[in-house]
């Protein structure tokens, strides 16, 4: 731990400390005034204490006082996430836990997005990957799983971490009673004169049968950075809009049966921008038109008289296409004039089952998944179809009041065929991963828990033009220990503090993903690229949330981390050197928010964000603090009734900065302006 994070942590401990110190004063200075009915834990953001999974959620309330322009942007607030270049959806990625989308690619295969269950991801498509090309407006909510011990449910191969967005539901605005509701959003935001609008038209015929259209279409210009200067000014505007419908019929005895459907879509054009959207490298310019759809069909089964069934049988569809073309090509570049199309079809039959054996309460689900994925073939990108079918199994539990113990299995098969010479061979792995948590509760709030998890990446299609990194899988060992403490009227009557701490140690073996140019601070020499031997990190995760009667509260995430490269066999034998720093790694970092509620009508806030000095490889990236201010307004009466205001300035103080894993400056001073209601 460097000494810029230690006086960063005391400090934020001392200010909460203090805070929290003056918050029973607040309450009392307040009198006999009433300010409203403030449920305890009522921050921001509750702590998943109750569980030895590293998970977060992030609700709906947050996703809209957040006014986040991209998913990636509404999910860096949580630690051991960090951004590529965030506040655009193209050209930019997630990174959980050192792993996910780097510089070079998109995504490496090692974080899995999930929108209402579907898969997606676009491969490690060299200089212009995905990761999620989507909008905020469509979601409720957003669960974030670090590490790979919370994964087995949903796919191989994670190794940094799960994301799973939730689209909303017409019932979110009906209330789950017959009738119409429409709910419109407009946002406005000065840095890129951006302007966002979001309709929402929900629909109950009856009460269980319900439709939901939401139509969103955001634009933003170009941004500047803290010093005024243009960011990644040749890729020009953005216009994106995105389609989400969505149904649910319920029927049968007790409404134990279910249908539910979705389709979102999201498309973006552009004309005569750097084919390169991270902006590091001149490759030319192009015309691209980019399309992202899902589709979900899902039938469900859960009597109310038998806890042994709850049971799903999910269809699902995921086309994502990149359509490019270069402006000027002289002599012809085929890696300009190159189409990408990934096709993901999946079929999943999960249940759930409730029951006990003995002292022992069992919450178990089972699984099996069949995943088909077709890639087209490309310049410098092998098309071809890989086919998988996987089992699962994790089981719950509960021994007496004290003890939770989770085992959890995957068995994964894989088919990769190539569709065109000479890349068409055929390659069969399977694999069986898993993995144990064990969590210990004192009975006073106090947890503490550890796991250990195994996973293995399978090739992707993506690794068709090189038998070696198709002849074996990447493997991964992850082991976790740590603690949490959850109560109420800690300090005072009616308040409640949560925290969970938790050490991660994950290693990485038989690596194919990275390919690296070993160059100085080295022994000078030619560059060299040089694929890693293993990837070792470790870290340290911290979330906290206080919230007192009064309606103050405070949120604290901190991520401290580090990593090590090793390298393969002749770049030691070249330059003498076993290891060096992960090219992977971010900075230390420091989130704290500290707001006011009062009422259901005001929700103040201030939040920091500080990340520490950091060099890697010889190359240091400067510290930076940079500050947000919140209010959300939403009169409870009168003619604003039902209105809600929201005004959001990020980056308060105009600071220059860029953080270590982006490739581009971060947007300066940005006011932000929404408005919204539902009639």
């Amino acid at each position: 731990m460097t000494g810029h994070v230690r006086i960063a942590l005391l400090g934020a401990t001392s200010l909460c400390t203090t805070l929290l110190a003056m918050a029973p004063a607040t309450a009392q200075d307040a009198g006999d005034g009433f300010l409203g009915t403030i449920k305890l834990g009522q921050s921001k953001r509750d702590v998943r204490t109750d569980t030895a999974t590293p998970v977060t959620e992030i609700d709906e309330t947050e996703i809209k006082d957040r006014q986040a322009g991209t998913v990636a942007e509404l999910i860096d607030s949580v630690p051991g996430v960090n951004l590529i270049n965030g506040a655009t959806p193209q050209g930019s990625g997630i990174n959980i836990r050192g792993f996910g989308a780097t510089d070079t690619f998109g995504t490496d295969q090692k974080v899995l997005v999930q929108v209402d269950g579907v898969t997606r991801g676009s491969e490690e498509l060299y200089r212009i990957g995905n990761q999620l090309f989507t909008d905020p407006a469509l979601y409720k909510g957003v669960s974030v799983i670090r590490g790979t011990v919370g994964s087995f449910e949903y796919g191989s191969g994670v190794v940094g971490g799960v994301v799973r967005l939730k689209t909303k539901d017409a019932s979110d605005f009906t209330g789950g009673m017959p009738g119409f509701a429409y709910r419109q959003t407009l946002e406005f935001q000065t840095n890129g004169n951006g302007l966002t609008s979001s309709s929402i038209l929900a629909w109950q015929p009856s009460e269980r049968l319900e439709f939901l259209v939401n139509y969103t279409n955001r634009h933003i210009g170009i941004q500047e950075d803290g010093d005024g200067n243009q960011i990644n000014p040749a890729a020009g505007e953005v216009s994106d809009p995105s389609w989400l419908v969505k149904g649910k019929l319920t029927f049968g005895e007790d409404d134990a049966h279910s249908l539910t459907s979705s389709y979102t879509k999201t498309t973006s054009t552009q004309q005569d921008v750097p084919y390169d959207t991270f902006g590091t490298t001149a490759f030319g310019n192009v015309d691209r038109a980019v399309s992202s759809e899902t589709a979900m069909l899902r039938y469900g089964f859960n009597p109310l008289d038998n806890d042994l069934i709850d049971l799903s049988l999910q269809f699902s569809y995921a086309d994502e296409e990149i359509i490019q073309s270069p402006v000027v090509a002289f002599p012809p570049n085929p890696l300009l004039d190159a189409d990408h199309s990934y096709e993901t079809t999946t079929v999943t039959l999960k249940n759930r089952a409730l029951f006990e054996t003995g002292a022992v309460g069992h919450d178990m689900v089972t699984g099996l998944e069949y995943v088909h994925r077709k890639r087209l073939d490309a310049s410098s990108a092998p098309g071809g179809d890989d086919n998988r079918w996987a089992l699962f199994a994790i089981d719950e539990m509960s021994i007496g009041e004290a003890w939770t113990v989770t085992p959890a299995l995957r068995y994964e098969t894989s088919t990769v065929q190539g569709s065109t010479a000479p890349n068409n061979g055929r390659f069969n792995h399977d694999a069986l991963m898993g993995g144990l948590s064990l969590r210990y509760a004192f009975g006073n709030g106090v947890s503490v828990f550890g796991s250990a998890a195994y996973t293995e990446v399978l090739p992707p299609i993506d690794d068709l033009d090189n038998v070696a990194r198709m002849t074996q899988s990447e493997k991964s060992t992850t082991y976790e220990i740590g603690g949490a403490y959850e109560g109420d009227s800690v300090l005072r009557d009616g308040d409640s503090f949560s925290v969970k701490a938790n050490y991660y140690d994950t290693t990485l073996r038989d690596v194919t993903s990275y390919a690296l140019n070993v160059a100085p601070p080295f022994p000078p020499g030619p560059p060299m690229f040089e694929t890693l031997d293993q990837v070792n990190l470790q870290g340290i995760e911290i979330e906290a949330s206080y919230a007192a009667a009064n309606g103050f509260y405070a949120d604290l995430n901190a991520n401290i981390t580090d990593g090590e490269q090793k390298l393969g066999p002749a770049a030691v034998a070249r330059f003498g050197v076993a290891s060096q720093d992960w090219t992977g790694l971010a900075a230390d970092s420091l989130r704290l928010t500290l707001g006011k509620k009062i009422g259901n009508t005001y929700d103040l806030s201030w939040e920091t964000v500080a990340a520490d000095s950091i060099t890697v490889n010889g190359v240091r990236s400067p510290s930076y603090a940079v500050h947000n201010l919140r209010a959300t307004i939403a009169p409870q009466q009168g003619a604003w009734e039902g209105v809600e205001f929201r005004v959001g300035v990020e980056n308060l103080f105009d600071q220059q900065y860029q953080p270590r894993l982006a490739t581009r400056p971060a947007p300066g001073r940005n006011f932000k302006f929404t408005l919204s209601r539902t009639f």
